[in-house]
């Protein structure tokens, strides 16, 4: 199979054809890109669990075009539910519901829940809605790996494994979306994102994040290793050990590099010592920016030291992917 990358204008009747001929196609999202495919055809999105090699009891979202198309999905919609939609949607943010008979259990993985998506980048929105049905679409890489933000990503790890790339530029928020259950009694929290709990708890009065021993996924990035790039990747705690660990790993032949923001980089002892990869000033700019980085880096060097963003707002979710990625090794 040969993988094409296109622009809205060049590539929507083929990729609006291939969604209803039940084939897989890749979009962008303003999280990261999206594997998508008929919502309501459990043999397509067999297709998305094949192309990404990914376990069939790890649930996947379904994208919507318009808010309206929720009902299709999903049922017993709470007055809170009802409010996050309104308050946040489109948005960077997925609400667990109860699901409608028509969502298959391919989407679901046979859970009674479905998580919903109205996302707000254009080019999404439009092929949504030109495709008439709702896509279910985990994040376009195969398996475990670094999430993409640019459709070169998705090339890069899909080539030959689905047919079209709907181009869209640089993901705006650079992580999967916030999913929040609103199926439970207090609403919780089971991915965080750009959505963060201070700002549900504006809307919800109050929130909790999911601390539990997971048994059954109710929501994609739960159960399994995520977001990894293809080297070691560690979370220093400090730029004093970031510029020990550098040195230690250099002197025994590696090639490490030290992904941050930039007043971290300014604390490292010989910032002209160092190899490193600039995630901005603050922490919307290294959510943005933090799996490109690591794409980056997968690609130049074999060690990866990546700064600790800290466990309030923002810095709490890139460490959700950073602790994935780095199967919880810290220094």
């Amino acid at each position: 199979m040969q993988t094409k990358i296109v622009t809205l204008e060049q590539g929507l009747e083929e990729a609006v054809r291939l969604i209803k001929s039940g084939e897989v196609v890749a979009f962008p999202t303003e999280t990261v890109y999206g594997l998508g495919a008929n919502a309501f055809d459990p043999n397509a999105v067999r297709k998305i669990f094949e192309a990404k090699g990914r376990p069939m009891d790890n649930p996947l979202i379904a994208h919507i075009a318009d808010i309206s198309w929720i009902d299709r999905l999903a049922v017993d919609i709470s007055d809170n539910a009802r409010a996050v939609i309104e308050a946040f949607m489109p948005g960077p943010i997925t609400v667990i519901l109860k699901r409608s008979k028509e969502v298959p259990d391919e989407v679901t993985a046979g859970l009674d829940t479905v998580g919903i998506r109205f996302p707000k980048h254009s080019v999404a929105r439009e092929f949504i809605k030109a495709c008439g049905v709702p896509l279910s679409a985990p994040s376009a890489n195969t398996s475990t790996k670094i999430s993409p933000t640019s459709a070169q990503h998705v090339f890069d790890d899909m080539q030959g494994r689905i047919p079209l790339i709907l181009q869209g530029g640089e993901c705006e928020v650079g992580i999967e979306s916030t999913i929040v259950d609103m199926t439970v009694d207090v609403p919780t929290i089971l991915r965080p994102g750009a959505i963060t709990a201070d700002m549900l708890v504006q809307v919800l009065g109050k929130v909790k994040n999911f601390d539990g021993k997971i048994i059954v996924a109710k929501a994609p990035g739960m159960k399994y290793k995520h977001y990894a790039p293809s080297c070691e990747m560690v979370v220093a705690t400090s730029e004093e050990i970031a510029s020990y660990e550098y040195g230690r790993q250099f002197g025994i032949g590696n090639n490490p590099v030290i992904i941050a923001k930039n007043d971290f980089l300014q604390g490292l002892d010989d910032p002209d010592f160092f190899h490193f990869i600039r995630l901005g000033s603050s922490d919307e700019d290294a959510m943005r920016n933090i799996y490109r980085a690591m794409h980056e880096a997968q690609e130049k060097y074999n060690y990866i030291i990546c700064q600790d963003f800290g466990e309030e707002g923002i810095g709490a979710s890139i460490m959700n992917r950073v602790n994935k990625a780095s199967g919880g090794k810290r220094i």
